[in-house]
């Protein structure tokens, strides 16, 4: 799995004009799910995400994870992030997992994070979303499972 994490002072989601999900001052992560993800990635994953070290302490270091914290997490599904784009000019999804795959990991790795965290808001799986954020730094890495 793949989380691509942004530290944010606000975020939203929407499908076809309605908001769906919307948070203030927490991580947007945009999540992929392999082919060959087993349940250890969801868990695996949700532990990085709860736990990786974004947020400033009282010295400006990056020591506060989001539950430290006790902020908003934002999940929004993107398929996109597996893509092989190392040849050609259009990218390949075959790391990509099949649809009812990627839906059924990506809503087990939401109710594995809202057993964790107070806060959790997502994206629609399958849907064409439109996402607003203020990016928080810049601050935004790469997990992987």
């Amino acid at each position: 799995m793949i989380g691509l994490l942004q530290r944010v002072t606000q975020a939203s989601v929407s499908v076809d004009g309605e908001l769906i999900g919307q948070i203030g001052r927490g991580l947007l992560v945009l999540v992929a799910v392999h082919r060959d993800d087993t349940d250890a990635d969801i868990e695996r994953l949700a532990e990085r995400i709860l736990g990786y070290r974004v947020f400033p302490d009282a010295d400006e270091r990056m020591n506060r994870s989001l539950v430290d914290e006790n902020l908003a997490l934002l999940l929004v599904p993107q398929f996109t992030l597996a893509a092989d784009t190392k040849k050609g000019a259009r990218a390949s999804f075959t790391r990509a997992a099949a649809p009812e795959k990627g839906s059924a990991f990506f809503g087990q790795l939401v109710e594995t994070c809202k057993k964790r965290l107070d806060s959790v808001e997502t994206g629609r799986f399958g849907a064409n979303m439109q996402v607003t954020l203020t990016n928080d730094g810049p601050v935004t890495f790469w997990l992987e499972t």
